[in-house]
């Protein structure tokens, strides 16, 4: 279950991140109260997450899934660079989470 709580964690990272560029400087207030309300969520689910799991992996495996899903979107819906190097870099990621699950 722990680790449900974590990917939700991280997807939810993903979420406010996104919401931070959509709100364009926290001047539109639905957004922004969908962004804060993510953020909250967030961290807390972490914070359960890491009551049984090694606080370096849930970190690490909370903060890869919101940047492995950050960078894809920005690169799908607000129009980032993609280009191999980008992609070898986020398959990097998605391999270094992948390794801490398996090794924890």
């Amino acid at each position: 279950m722990a680790w449900f709580i974590v990917i939700l964690a991280g997807l939810l990272e993903t979420g406010w991140a996104l919401g931070l560029k959509s709100s364009q400087g926290f001047t539109r207030p639905v957004i922004t109260t969908v962004t804060l309300i993510a953020m909250i969520a967030s961290v807390w689910l972490l914070a359960r997450a890491m009551q049984s799991l090694p606080v370096g992996t849930a970190y690490a495996v909370w903060t890869g899934i919101g940047t492995t899903g950050t960078v894809i979107a920005g690169m799908l819906w607000f129009g980032d660079a993609l280009s191999p190097g980008r992609l070898l870099c986020v398959g990097l990621i998605i391999a270094g989470i992948v390794g801490l699950k398996i090794l924890t």
